[in-house]
């Protein structure tokens, strides 16, 4: 049961001739009779439970984007049905002008829509439909709540697609200064031609040459299918909001643009959120299916408050590739870095493997470097400047075992760690 605002006004009325009677006989009087009244509308009032809902799926959507919550409603009474519907949602789903008048004759139906803008990633799920059917004096009527399961998975924003298309045309112009034909071992082969001098003699094809009673040499292109393995780190550094939103969703943005880039590439990319365990991964797919798999798989990952076990990463990289890959560790660099082992995890790669340790750059350190204006912000800038120069040291020891070591601000993050992969193709480290 539930009243209106009409049974509020109608008893307010009651204070009107109860000034002039002097009495509170007539007061109580006045409100008994209301209420009375309103119960005999409730009595009057279609049941809620000869409604019909069904809820449509929603699907998925992009974080900042938005999608709709569609629900049927049919009137499975022999009376005309006139109230509210309430499509409530957990509020970080964002749901909008949730709550729809209704109206429905005998045996009609409608569909409500609600307009969802979600304000985080994961599973954002459906609370309870409330249905109200008001009598026909509209003073009350009788409501219910019903479970209506429902659900939508908001994807990572993946914001950083916008400098895709700059990076996808460097990418072209690297492919057209890259020589096509070179010697080593290790690339894939491409053609025969006739010895010349200068050539190196393991490229000779003994039994080519024998065949066309010349020397004739093997020829190389460049291996266009090289591994890029990403690790994301999911313990407890990545909890820390830097910005809006925690450390994670910026090496979301970055992990996103490196696959989406090296995809392109044509490389075999594979991506793993890992703590103590691995929390979510995309690996398995090639060309336009990897992003839909990868967005897939990050949308329900969340910081753990754990440290991160680096000899697991280790193993788990050396157990997905064999050969020579690009290892992206996308994690925090300060301190904690020497005691939590990713020193010597980035020292175990570094043996076969390239290695890119990209790190998320707090912009309020950086404010406080500079400030200066009293006793409390000098002792900030103090505790900045130390944490500064002990990040950098250990900055300086990942770079001496032959890591490549960035750090960025949360929205130069993933542009840099696309730069720096460019840069790497481009001087043939890769």
């Amino acid at each position: 049961m539930y009243i209106t605002g009409w049974t509020v006004l109608a008893t307010a009325l009651g204070a009107i001739p109860a000034l002039w009677v002097h009495t509170r006989t007539f007061a109580w009087v006045w409100v008994i009779t209301v209420l009375v009244i309103a119960l005999i509308d409730v009595w009057m009032a279609p049941s809620p439970t000869k409604v019909g809902l069904r809820r449509r799926p929603v699907g998925s959507v992009r974080l900042t984007e938005s999608t709709s919550s569609v629900v049927d409603i049919a009137n499975l009474s022999n009376r005309r049905i006139r109230g509210a519907v309430r499509d409530a949602w957990q509020p970080s789903a964002g749901a909008t002008n949730d709550r729809h008048r209704l109206t429905l004759a005998k045996g009609a139906s409608t569909r409500i829509t609600t307009v969802l803008r979600p304000t985080r990633r994961g599973d954002r799920r459906a609370d309870r439909v409330t249905i109200r059917t008001e009598g026909p004096l509209r003073l009350a009527g009788r409501q219910r709540s019903l479970d209506l399961p429902g659900m939508v998975r908001v994807l990572p924003e993946f914001a950083s697609r916008r400098h895709l298309p700059s990076r996808v045309a460097r990418l072209r112009e690297l492919d057209g200064e890259t020589a096509i034909q070179i010697k080593g071992a290790g690339s894939e082969f491409d053609s025969l031609r006739e010895y010349v001098v200068g050539d190196d003699v393991r490229t000779i094809d003994w039994r080519a040459s024998a065949r066309r009673a010349d020397v004739m040499v093997r020829t190389f292109r460049p291996e266009r299918d090289r591994r890029v393995v990403t690790i994301l780190e999911t313990g407890r550094t990545s909890a820390v909001r830097v910005g809006d939103a925690p450390r994670l969703d910026s090496a979301m943005e970055g992990a996103l643009l490196l696959t989406a880039l090296a995809t392109r590439a044509g490389d075999r990319v594979q991506v793993s959120a890992f703590d103590r365990t691995e929390r979510a991964r995309a690996l398995g797919v090639s060309g336009p299916a990897v992003m839909p798999q990868l967005a897939e798989a990050l949308a329900t990952v969340d910081p753990s408050l754990v440290e991160p076990d680096w000899p697991a990463v280790v193993r788990l990289v050396q157990e997905r590739t064999s050969q020579r890959a690009l290892v992206v560790l996308l994690t925090a660099v300060d301190s904690t870095s020497v005691d939590s082992g990713l020193v010597e995890a980035v020292e175990a790669l570094s043996a076969r493997h390239v290695v890119l340790v990209a790190s998320v750059e707090d912009p309020v350190e950086s404010a406080m470097l500079t400030d200066r204006e009293d006793t409390a912000a000098l002792y900030g800038a103090a505790a900045a400047g130390r944490a500064s120069l002990e990040r950098e040291a250990v900055t300086n020891r990942l770079r001496q075992i032959g890591a490549e070591v960035l750090s960025a601000a949360p929205d130069d993050l993933a542009p840099d760690v696309a730069d720096r992969y460019l840069a790497l193709k481009a001087s043939g480290r890769l």
